[in-house]
């Protein structure tokens, strides 16, 4: 594949300085009640890597790649993708009722991976173009993925909610790498409000990403503990768009129920003291 090449030869490019995105001002903490909320859009054709936030669990990061693969085969490859992967509806559940995921779903990989109530068995029968693109991922990102979760939105009316990926098959401070083909949707990302907020979401950090045909986002660091992200529905006309989330899962830890959540949280310098991990 001469154009896959193409894009694995840019890897020897040097990455750009990570620019801090969300600037603190002196004396302010990582979180920070405002006024209100602070909105970004990152530039959609403009490569960058980025610095959310920086908090107590660490450095959320964005790296976006618009072009990662070029357009002729960008179209080639969604062609194929779109006609020859096993998709399928799942069925979830919210608040004890059962409902049609908004979206088509299909998984690859050695272990089965379980999110929210919906669980997707394993499949080490990976499609040949999909391990050339990991391939090219890897090389792209410097990390290395055993999996990979395949969405298909079929128009403007499929869409993801709010969620981060922080299941504790994934590990601590997971790297999920993005690829999209396919029409253009809006990846929204909203900072996680501190405890004391009870979950209030009104003046949060939020950050719009469009994804085009051929780009490639990596979030990585604390962007899991720290942000969520979605896909939300769209009221105007959009054409299919495939979205390949490549990801490394875990035997689920001991103890565990599968699709448990690991939460990163702060321990107050008494319990620290109390539980021995103190100065």
């Amino acid at each position: 594949m001469y154009l896959l090449k193409q894009a694995l030869a840019s890897t020897s490019n040097p990455s750009p300085q990570p620019t801090q995105l969300l600037p603190l001002p002196p004396g302010a903490s990582a979180h920070r009640k405002l006024p209100r909320p602070l909105s970004f859009s990152l530039p959609q054709r403009k490569e960058g890597d980025y610095e959310l936030s920086h908090g107590p669990s660490g450095v959320s990061r964005l790296l976006l790649v618009p072009g990662f693969l070029p357009p002729e085969e960008a179209d080639w490859i969604y062609s194929k993708l779109l006609a020859e992967l096993p998709w399928s509806q799942k069925t979830n559940y919210r608040h004890g009722e059962a409902y049609e995921e908004p979206r088509l779903t299909c998984w690859y990989g050695a272990l089965p991976y379980t999110y929210a109530r919906s669980s997707l068995t394993s499949n080490t029968q990976w499609h040949p173009l999909l391990l050339k693109l990991r391939e090219a991922v890897e090389r792209r990102s410097g990390c290395s993925f055993n999996s990979l979760l395949c969405n298909l939105y079929r128009d403007g009316r499929d869409s993801i909610g709010w969620h981060s990926d922080d299941e504790a098959s994934l590990g601590h401070k997971p790297t999920i790498a993005s690829l999209s083909l396919g029409d253009t949707r809006v990846f929204s990302l909203r900072k996680i409000p501190p405890p004391e907020d009870e979950g209030d979401y009104t003046y949060v950090d939020r950050i719009q990403v469009p994804l085009s045909h051929g780009s490639l986002l990596l979030m990585s660091g604390s962007t899991q503990d720290d942000w969520q992200h979605r896909v939300a529905k769209e009221y105007h006309e959009r054409g299919p768009r495939v979205n390949l989330t490549f990801r490394t899962i875990h035997e689920e830890p001991e103890g565990h129920r599968a699709g448990t959540k690991l939460r990163f949280t702060v321990q107050h310098p008494r319990e620290a003291s109390e539980s021995g991990l103190g100065n």
